[in-house]
């Protein structure tokens, strides 16, 4: 019998010394032309001229159904743009996406189409909240978990690729040879900044993301603080011959502390610093951003994010550019409210994240939108000026015009129903991975509905007939 245990606790000894989280692999060369980039994945039919952008919030299942509930609509959206019918979905050049809207581009990223016929019995009609409980109990998980390298966000991911993902790499997102560019967003633990999976992001740290599961890049960027631990990658810099950009060193010299660009050079100098910074520890990404949206904000107001999109529009490749931002925020909770006792830690913890995420996901929304009337307003000033120019001085020599882009910003929101036993129904449906078939088929027809009734959404739909 002592024999028997001591086999025993051999092999448990072995299945805890095994258990490890799976690494990033290391980059040898750096290269600024290879790897997981925007600009080496072909548009195809796709063309720049009409840009669409998809911004996928966080929200478990009730953001993933709501996602999907847009792409359907897109689908049946018929267009006729450059002298082509086509469908609005497959103008769609970027999705940004965090948390539940992870899943639901990575998936799209990754398999097209097939999202229509197989994304609901995969994910969104699964019990996944159920089945990672499940997995948690197991016995054999159970003495995986014992490991120190080898957390319960780890089990989670591990599922994610056997049952949803299906082992693909972003490698993989890069060979279908098609938009769109996806770009799955999580929080840098430890400065509370958004971290990308895009290999300009990888590039500091020396390390090469084509050979990263998908399914670990959709566990970051859902891994809610206090109920999953972090996702781990490990720091490479200064292994790879990378330096760091022009735009770093003039912001760290220059050292304005209260421009964004300083904030930015800071954060992007400490994973330079690998003594410091061995691990990155990364987080659910609606702690920086949960609408997915500031990426493409700043690849549209500046030249230092992970694709140039402000590049484009100055060469004037683009015409119209659509921002489609989906937005699954859920009603906030106010049951401590009518208590005089003071709230317990977890409603507390609760309420300093979710309160934060949802006002600066407004002012992110508020931004863009103003932004895109700054630009109007300056291409009407150029038009007036060059008319009153011309009328006194025809000879006079004139800069080139600015490029003149038509924006569409459109959000898809519970707030835009009207309805408010509606209103109430989605808003307080729960952040989980778990939720009937009733509620989700109801989410993806609200999803679809909402973006029919926007406005802007109607006025995008007309100019590209």
């Amino acid at each position: 019998m002592r024999r028997h245990w001591s086999t025993i606790s051999a092999a448990l000894l072995l299945v805890v010394g095994c258990a490890h989280y799976r690494d990033n692999a290391r980059l040898a060369t750096y290269s600024e032309k290879s790897g997981y980039r925007f600009e080496n994945v072909p548009g195809g039919e796709n063309s720049d001229s009409l840009f669409v952008i998809l911004a996928l919030s966080g929200g478990g299942t009730r953001a993933a159904a709501l996602s999907y509930g847009v792409l359907d609509a897109l689908k049946n959206a018929p267009i006729r743009w450059e002298g082509k019918d086509k469908r609005l979905l497959d103008e769609v050049d970027v999705i940004s996406s965090v948390s539940g809207g992870s899943f639901v581009s990575a998936y799209y990223g990754l398999f097209g189409d097939k999202i229509f016929a197989d994304f609901k019995p995969d994910f969104l009609y699964k019990d996944i909240q159920g089945d990672l409980f499940y997995r948690l109990f197991n016995p054999y998980h159970a003495f995986r978990l014992l490991s120190p390298t080898f957390d319960r966000i780890d089990l989670a991911a591990e599922y994610y690729d056997e049952n949803i993902f299906h082992q693909k790499t972003f490698g993989d997102l890069l060979n279908r040879g098609t938009r769109p560019y996806v770009i799955l967003n999580a929080s840098d633990m430890t400065l509370g900044d958004r971290f990308e999976f895009t290999q300009k992001q990888f590039d500091p740290i020396c390390s090469e993301l084509s050979e990263y599961p998908i399914a670990r890049g959709v566990a970051a960027s859902s891994a809610f603080p206090g109920l999953l631990s972090p996702i781990t990658i490990t720091n490479y810099a200064g292994t790879c011959n990378f330096s760091e950009p022009p735009w770093v060193v003039n912001a760290l010299t220059m050292r304005d502390v209260t421009s964004r660009s300083f904030l930015n050079a800071v954060h992007f100098e400490s994973y330079q610093d690998r003594a410091q910074r061995k691990y990155i520890h990364l987080l659910d990404g609606g702690i920086a951003d949960n609408i997915g949206l500031r990426g493409p904000y700043l690849a549209l107001m500046s030249n230092r994010g992970p694709w140039d999109l402000l590049g484009m529009v100055n060469a004037k490749k683009v015409k119209k550019i659509a921002v489609i931002v989906v937005n699954a925020k859920n009603e906030p909770d106010t049951t401590v409210d009518r208590k005089e006792s003071p709230p317990n830690l977890k409603d507390a913890l609760l309420a300093s994240v979710n309160a934060p995420m949802d006002n600066y996901s407004f002012d992110t929304v508020e931004q863009l939108i103003e932004s895109t009337k700054d630009w109007k307003r300056d291409d009407l000033a150029y038009t007036k000026c060059a008319e009153l120019i011309r009328d006194k001085y025809p000879e006079a020599s004139l800069p080139p015009s600015p490029a003149s882009v038509l924006f569409y910003p459109i959000v898809v929101s519970f707030d835009s129903l009207m309805d408010r036993k509606e209103r109430s129904f989605f808003k307080n449906l729960p952040t989980t991975f778990s939720l009937s078939r009733e509620a989700v088929d109801r989410l993806i027809e609200v999803g679809g509905r909402l973006l029919k009734d926007s406005p802007e959404y109607g006025r995008l739909l007309r100019d590209v007939q």
